[in-house]
């Protein structure tokens, strides 16, 4: 699970509610009619404006968002160089019996397409088109949750409208207007709490699921053209490594760096034996 949004739902949440109990009763502002106009305003209005197979995917994204997906360049990086070592020994066909058994859908395309031999330009044709398909699948994503994150708003004020016109229907009776008004404000605050906490920071955690994918699938990308151009490991890797954010670059290459001295301390050793 990603803590970051899971910690940031409940701290949100939490200090709302503690907010509100300092200075009042919570029960003062829990309203159904209002949920229902928010909320079903909401979702019916993504219904409209969206299609069924699309919505039928929200809790699927909702998982998404939910679910902690770590991405470890360094450790695709070490995959496509060895897939590199073993393409420049024995040859692209080699890797056939590998290519099967790769986990990852997109990685094990690019693969099978240069041991088939396919032209570089088509292998670049074929695997930039499946990326450009899966950004516009995931914009469709976002689209539904930066809606429904305009729409609760939206239909918050349109809660308050109905209030005020119920409140305004018995002005003569001046006991009723100040809880009338506490209560046609309430579904202002459920539609701005719903936007500003639930959708559109989804919304946002999906742009960087899909920010992150995009990046890993581009090292792919250049990964497999580079295997089928025959170039040199050592290039591969640092060639691929210009993707990696500063931080995990400078980790990679400390961890470099103690492989080194560590493969030196042993071969000392072993001469130091000898």
């Amino acid at each position: 699970m990603d803590l970051a949004t899971i910690i940031g739902v409940i701290s949100g949440i939490s200090l709302l509610v503690a907010a509100i109990a300092a200075d009042g009763s919570l029960w003062g502002f829990w309203d159904v009619p209002s949920i229902l106009v928010v909320l079903g305003g909401t979702v019916a209005a993504t219904l409209v404006n969206h299609s069924l197979s699309d919505i039928t995917r929200v809790l699927a994204m909702v998982k998404v968002a939910f679910t902690d997906r770590k991405y470890s360049g360094r450790e695709l990086i070490d995959q496509l160089v060895g897939l590199a070592e073993k393409a420049r020994r024995e040859g692209l066909l080699a890797m056939e019996e590998e290519a099967a058994q790769i986990e990852d859908a997109f990685l094990r395309k690019g693969i099978q397409l240069i041991v088939d031999g396919t032209d570089p330009d088509l292998v670049r044709n074929v695997l930039e088109i499946e990326l450009a398909f899966q950004e516009e699948r995931h914009r469709a994503g976002q689209g539904i949750f930066e809606d429904m994150g305009s729409y609760a708003p939206a239909f918050g004020m349109i809660g308050t409208l109905i209030g005020l016109i119920n409140m305004l229907a018995d002005i003569d009776d001046a006991e009723k207007i100040a809880p009338g008004m506490a209560l046609a404000l309430i579904t202002t605050l459920y539609g701005s709490v719903l936007a500003n906490l639930i959708f559109l920071p989804i919304a946002g955690k999906l742009r960087t699921r899909s920010d992150e994918e995009v990046l890993y699938r581009q090292i792919m990308l250049e990964g497999i053209l580079s295997i089928q151009a025959g170039e040199n490991p050592r290039l591969v890797e640092e060639k691929l490594t210009a993707f990696l954010s500063p931080g995990e670059r400078a980790r990679t290459e400390a961890r470099s760096r103690e492989l080194e001295d560590d493969i030196r301390m042993r071969t000392g050793t072993v001469r130091g034996n000898v």
